[in-house]
C-alpha cells in the first residue's frame, strides 16, 4: 500500500472510532457564549444560520497565520445566512492589544473574533492544539466536522499543496442533504498551555471554588435551584454546571473583565474556571474520606440564618405585613412605602439588607424621599442601597457618610421569583449611624435619558446620556439599569484634555441581576470631566425576555417599558452640609 494510501484509510478510520474516544461529546453540543475584540456579546442560541464555524486561534502560530487565508476562501463561499464562522483566541495571557494586532494583520475581518479569556470554551470543547475546526449543526447541536482545515499543514512542514479539503467537503456534503463522510480528522496546531492543574482535586481545588462563588446561592434557604450540599449533589448537576460555565450564565457576574476589574467580582479566575471544567470532563471524582463540602455547606445555612451579620442596625424597617408569593408564575415588582424612625437628620455608616425568605426574593431596591433630596430618574427618590444574593452589607467608604433626612419616607422595590411552592416573605432594612459627621459625603448620582424611542422589532437600539462634573468627584460604584428589553451599557469618562476612558462595560445586561460594579480602584473626574453612558436595547424576537417585539416602545415605569438610567455612588470632595437639627435621636 503507497504511503497516501495508508494515510488515508488512517484518516477515514479516525472518523469511524466513537466521538467520546476522541473528546467529542456523543449528546448535544453545549451552548456557549462570549465577547469578542470588540467588547460585544455573542450567544450561540441566537445564531439563525443552519450552520456554525469555529476556528481556534492563537497569536503566533503559524499554522494558524496559514491557515486563515483558507478560512476566509470558505467564508466567502458560505457568508450570509448559511454559515456563522467564529474565531476563538485560546491564549489567557494574550492581551487584546496583541490579539487585535496579529488580526488586521491578518485581515480576518468581518470574521467574529470571540476573546477566551479563561480557556473556557477552548477546554469546554477538548480543544488542546490551535487551527482546529468545529463545525456544528445549529439546528441539532451536534458536531458536522471537527479537525484540521485541509491535509497541507502540519507542525513545522506542509505539503505544496493540499489534496484533501476536509471542511470544505464536509460543509458541501451537509447543505446537499448527504452524510458527511469524514467528520474527524487530526489537527495540526499549536499545543495549547493551560493554567488549572491536571489531576483536580474535590478537596483542595473544587470545593473552595463552590464555598467562594456558588454557595451563598446555592445552599439551604437560599434562591438557588438546588443546593450544593453535598458531592453527589455537586456531581449529578456537573453537566449543567460545564454548560453554564461556557454560556456564561453562571457565576452571576456580566461585566467585562478584559476592559475593568472590580472588587466585588463574583466570576469564576482562569484557574478556577479551568479546574471546575477539568474535574468536570475527569469524571466529577470525589477525593479519598468525608465530603468537605457537607461542612461547608452547613456553615453557609447557619450563616445565612444569622439576623444581622455586622450587628444589631440602629434602626430597622420592615415590610408593612407579610408578603404571600405564590408557588408558580412570573411576578411583577412590588413597591412599598415605608417612614423612617429617626426623628433628627443623621449620617449613616452603612445600610444592609435582611431578605426575609433567600428562597424567592431575587433582588430589592431601596430609595428614599426627603427635603432637597431630589430624584434619581426613577420618580422614586434617590438610591439608597441595593441587595442581591451575594451581598452583605453596604459600608462606606471610611471617612465618609451617607445624609438622610429626619423626614425620609422610603420606596422598597422587590423582585420576588417564585419557587414551586407557596412562600412568605418579611425582608427588612438595617441603618447604621456615624457617631459624626463624615469628612466628605457619599451620594448617589444618575444619569438618565427619557426621550428614546425603540421602533418595534430593532435588535439594537441605542442610546446614550451625559452628565457633567462640576466639581472633583470620586467614582466608587456604577449600576446600570434598564428592563426587559436592555442588552447592553457601557460608562466612559471624558475628560477636560480630551483624553477618553472606559470605566465599565456590561456587554449582556440581565434585566434578572440588578448587579454594581464596585471599581477596584475608586477613579478620580476632575470638575470639567462629563460621564457618557452608552447603551442598546434588544426589541426582536431573539430577545428571550421580551414581552412584545411589535410593540413602540418608551420611557416607563413598568417592565414592559424601559428605562435607561446609568447609577453611579461617588464621593464629592466638598465639606458635607451639616444636619439641619444637630442631635441623633434614636429610635
Amino acid at each position: 500500500m503507497r504511503r497516501g494510501d495508508w494515510m488515508k484509510w488512517m484518516v477515514m478510520l479516525l472518523g469511524l472510532i466513537p466521538a467520546t474516544v476522541l473528546g467529542v461529546a456523543v449528546e448535544k453540543l453545549p451552548r456557549f457564549s462570549g465577547i469578542d475584540l470588540q467588547g460585544k456579546y455573542f450567544e450561540s442560541s441566537r445564531v439563525e444560520t443552519p450552520v456554525t464555524v469555529l476556528f481556534f486561534t492563537g497569536t503566533g502560530c503559524p499554522v494558524v497565520r496559514q491557515s486563515i487565508p483558507k478560512l476566509k476562501e470558505i467564508y466567502g463561499k458560505y457568508k450570509g445566512d448559511q454559515v456563522t464562522f467564529l474565531l476563538i483566541n485560546t491564549s489567557a495571557e494574550d492581551s487584546l492589544q496583541t490579539i487585535e494586532k496579529e488580526m488586521r494583520e491578518l485581515r480576518v475581518s468581518p470574521v467574529r473574533v470571540l476573546v477566551d479569556d479563561k480557556q473556557a470554551l477552548t477546554l469546554g470543547f477538548g480543544v488542546d492544539r490551535t487551527a482546529e475546526v468545529i463545525a456544528i449543526d445549529n439546528r441539532e447541536s451536534r458536531l458536522i466536522y471537527r479537525g484540521a482545515i485541509d491535509d497541507q499543514l502540519t507542525e513545522g512542514g506542509q505539503k505544496p499543496k493540499a489534496t484533501e479539503h476536509y471542511l470544505k467537503t464536509a460543509l458541501e456534503e451537509f447543505f446537499a442533504g448527504k452524510p458527511v463522510t469524514l467528520a474527524r480528522t487530526q489537527t495540526h496546531g499549536c499545543r495549547i498551555t493551560f493554567e488549572g492543574g491536571k489531576k483536580v482535586s474535590y478537596a483542595r481545588e473544587v470545593v473552595p471554588i463552590l464555598q467562594q462563588k456558588c454557595l451563598h446561592c446555592h445552599s439551604e434557604g437560599n434562591i438557588g435551584p438546588f443546593q450544593m450540599s453535598s458531592h453527589a449533589k455537586v456531581k449529578n448537576k456537573a453537566r449543567m454546571i460545564e454548560e453554564t460555565i461556557m454560556n456564561r450564565q453562571m457565576p452571576p457576574w456580566h461585566a467585562d473583565n478584559q476592559r475593568g476589574h472590580y472588587k466585588n467580582d463574583m466570576s469564576l479566575s482562569i484557574v478556577q474556571t479551568q479546574n471546575l471544567l477539568t474535574w468536570i470532563q475527569q469524571g466529577s471524582t470525589k477525593d479519598e474520606g468525608e465530603d468537605p463540602l457537607v461542612a461547608v455547606h452547613a456553615r453557609e445555612a447557619e450563616l445565612n440564618k444569622q439576623e444581622w451579620i455586622s450587628g444589631t442596625p440602629d434602626m430597622v424597617v420592615s415590610l408593612p405585613e407579610r408578603q404571600t408569593i405564590p408557588a408558580t408564575g412570573l411576578l411583577d415588582y412590588r413597591h412599598f412605602t415605608l417612614k423612617s424612625k429617626f426623628t433628627n437628620d443623621v449620617w449613616l455608616s452603612g445600610i444592609t439588607v435582611r431578605p426575609g425568605n433567600r428562597l424567592v426574593v431575587h433582588h430589592i431596591i431601596v430609595r428614599a424621599k426627603f427635603e432637597g433630596v431630589g430624584d434619581d430618574g426613577s420618580g422614586k427618590g434617590k438610591f439608597m442601597v441595593g441587595w442581591a444574593p451575594g451581598a452583605r452589607i453596604a459600608k462606606y467608604p471610611e471617612n465618609t457618610g451617607r445624609f438622610l433626612g429626619k423626614d425620609a419616607e422610603f420606596d422598597v422595590e422587590i423582585h420576588y421569583t417564585t419557587c414551586g411552592t407557596e412562600q412568605t416573605d418579611l425582608s427588612q432594612i438595617g441603618f447604621y449611624l456615624r457617631p459624626s459627621p463624615p469628612e466628605r459625603e457619599i451620594i448617589v448620582a444618575a444619569s438618565y435619558g427619557l426621550d428614546f424611542v425603540i421602533a418595534p422589532n430593532d435588535e439594537d437600539s441605542r442610546t446614550f446620556t451625559t452628565l457633567p462634573v462640576k466639581q472633583e468627584t470620586v467614582i466608587h460604584t456604577l449600576s446600570p439599569h434598564m428592563h426587559l428589553r436592555g442588552s447592553w451599557m457601557k460608562y466612559e469618562a471624558l475628560y477636560p484634555n480630551g483624553k477618553r476612558e472606559l470605566l465599565l462595560s456590561v456587554p449582556r445586561f440581565d434585566f434578572n441581576w440588578q448587579t454594581d460594579y464596585q471599581l477596584e480602584e475608586p477613579k478620580t473626574l476632575p470638575a470639567g470631566s462629563w460621564l457618557l453612558v452608552t447603551g442598546g436595547f434588544d426589541n426582536s424576537k431573539k430577545n428571550a425576555h421580551n414581552p412584545d417585539p411589535n410593540k413602540r416602545v418608551t420611557w416607563g415605569d413598568q417592565s414592559f417599558d424601559e428605562m435607561f438610567i446609568g447609577f453611579l455612588e461617588v464621593v464629592v470632595n466638598k465639606t458635607p452640609k451639616q444636619p439641619r437639627t444637630a442631635a441623633v435621636t434614636q429610635p
